[in-house]
C-alpha cells in the first residue's frame, strides 16, 4: 500500500515520457513538436475540430495551440477554413503535405497501440481503458476540488 503512490505516479510519468519520445523522433524529419503533431492527429480524425476543442483533446493551453497551429500554417500542414470571423471558432483543414504527415501520425499511433496491448485480449484492452478513464476523471474532480471531501483521513 505505502508504494502505490510511487509506482502510480512513476508508471504515469514514465508512459507520457516515452510517448513525448516517440512522438519527437518519429517526426523528427518533419521538426515537428509534440503539440504539433497532436494537432495533426485530432485534425486529421476529428471533422472540423476548432482550436478550442483541440486544446480539450491535447490537454493544452491556448498558447500551446495557438503557436502549433500558427506553426503548422506557416509550414503548410495547414489552411484555416474560416466559418466565422473569430479566432477560436475557425476550423482547418490540413494541406496534402499535412495529410501524407497526419495519416503517418495516425498509422503510427495505431501501430504502437496495437503493440503495447498485444498481449491483451479485447476484453482487457476495453477494461483497462475504462479502468483508465475513470482514474483520470477521478483525478480531475480531485484536482478540480470537487472530491476533497470524500479523501479519507489517516
Amino acid at each position: 500500500m505505502e508504494k502505490r503512490f510511487e509506482t502510480f505516479t512513476a508508471l504515469i510519468n514514465k508512459i507520457n515520457r516515452n510517448i513525448k519520445k516517440i512522438k519527437k523522433s518519429e517526426m523528427q524529419e518533419y521538426n515537428l513538436k509534440s503539440a504539433q503533431v497532436s494537432c495533426l492527429y485530432f485534425i486529421y480524425t476529428v471533422e472540423g475540430i476548432t482550436p478550442k476543442e483541440l486544446c480539450e483533446k491535447c490537454e493544452e493551453d491556448k498558447a500551446t495551440i495557438s503557436r502549433s497551429l500558427d506553426f503548422l500554417i506557416s509550414n503548410d500542414f495547414l489552411i484555416e477554413n474560416k466559418e466565422d470571423n473569430r479566432k477560436y471558432k475557425t476550423g482547418y483543414v490540413l494541406t496534402d503535405k499535412g495529410t501524407v504527415v497526419a495519416r503517418k501520425i495516425r498509422d503510427k499511433v495505431d501501430g504502437v497501440l496495437k503493440e503495447v496491448t498485444k498481449e491483451l485480449s479485447d476484453k482487457e484492452r476495453d477494461r483497462f481503458y475504462e479502468i483508465l478513464t475513470m482514474i483520470s476523471d477521478n483525478l480531475e474532480g480531485f484536482a478540480n476540488g470537487a472530491n476533497c471531501d470524500k479523501i479519507e483521513r489517516r
